[in-house]
């Protein structure tokens, strides 16, 4: 994995988190990199591609308790252009299995730079997307939503890529 896409991997959840936060939720990060980084002597000993393996390499990237405190498990991926990849298939479909998480997919090309999907996330080779403002229990600001829709333009999107309208209110 390219040092780029990592880190604009990165500024996706923070984005995310943010954006949950400040519209009222509560966001524990969870994945993968936040449990081993902490049970390092883990990592050496277990078998990556065993069910065990791969149940713990697929944990979601976030728990988010809505304001009425219910769980949602999410993983969050950035993408420049809001379609798959080829690996997306096989990675998306461990994590429906063992986690049925919450898909927040971002990306620079289009707006809504926000987008989420439901498992089984996929259909006809496609996401099944739709604008993260349409997923109700976790009661989005429009407002502040649309202040994160700028800093992904700001920060995300590549120079090559003409200046986009702000998100309408």
């Amino acid at each position: 994995m390219n040092p780029e896409s990592m880190l604009k991997g990165r500024m996706a959840e923070t984005l995310f988190e943010e954006l949950m936060k400040q519209s009222g939720n509560i966001v524990y990060r969870f994945g993968y990199e936040s449990i081993v980084q902490n049970l390092a002597h883990l990592e050496e000993k277990f078998d990556r591609y065993n069910e065990v393996g791969e149940k713990i390499r697929s944990i979601p990237d976030f728990i988010v308790l809505d304001k009425d405190g219910i769980p949602s498990l999410v993983e969050v991926k950035f993408r420049f252009k809001p379609e798959l990849h080829q690996n997306d298939f096989s990675r998306l479909e461990v994590v429906d299995k063992f986690w049925k998480a919450k898909l927040v997919l971002v990306n620079c090309w289009e707006q809504p730079y926000f987008r989420i999907a439901h498992p089984p996330y996929i259909k006809n080779k496609k996401f099944i997307l739709e604008p993260l403002l349409e997923e109700k229990n976790w009661k989005i600001d429009k407002n502040i939503y649309s202040e994160f829709e700028t800093l992904v333009h700001k920060y995300l999107t590549p120079t090559l890529i003409p200046r986009k309208n702000n998100f309408p209110n």
